[in-house]
């Protein structure tokens, strides 16, 4: 009987460290697949190459929405950009919503011109959520080129300011950073 609960400990503990990542800067950020709110399939792995910030929120969610027009204006700025590792910045927006007209709205509403906008209308049971450990949103994520996380949870001007910080740097005689 010992060593069963043993066991079933041990399995537990595993599960748990399993299904509940702690992703830090320096660790590769794991796949996302997921449908695009167009239907098609879509990868995180198709970015490679692109500094790409993964935004986890939703339609209902008031800091998300207080939160996106920063989003929005860093991605204006910096899409065509070039990096130290990756050509022009993204935006992965994965969705926590349930209801596809609201998360639909929302973008719309909130001109997220990005293409890459994926969810399973699941809820907090999105697959991509659930993977990587999401308690609350929002909750980002900054990957370089290689997908390597360089920034968590960067809001407002932090956020611009992790960017410049891998920014390519431009030749000496360049009249422009």
């Amino acid at each position: 009987m010992k060593t069963k609960l043993i066991i079933l400990f041990t399995i537990s503990i595993f599960s748990i460290k399993l299904y509940s990542q702690n992703l830090k800067i320096g660790d590769k950020a794991p796949d996302i697949v997921q449908n695009l709110v167009t239907g098609a399939e879509f990868h995180l792995s198709e970015l490679n190459g692109k500094i790409v910030l993964i935004d986890f929120w939703a339609s209902w969610c008031k800091p998300c929405r207080k939160e996106n027009p920063n989003i929005v204006e860093v991605y204006k700025k910096y899409k065509d950009a070039q990096f130290k590792n990756g050509k022009g910045f993204t935006v992965l927006s994965v969705s926590l919503d349930f209801k596809k007209d609201a998360w639909e709205k929302a973008i719309e509403t909130d001109s997220m011109k990005w293409p890459y906008h994926v969810g399973d209308l699941k809820g907090w049971r999105n697959a991509a959520a659930v993977k990587y450990g999401i308690k609350s949103i929002p909750t980002s994520y900054l990957i370089d080129g290689d997908g390597i996380i360089v920034g968590v949870n960067l809001r407002g001007d932090s956020l611009e300011s992790a960017i410049k910080k891998i920014r390519k740097k431009k030749s000496f005689f360049s009249s422009k950073d």
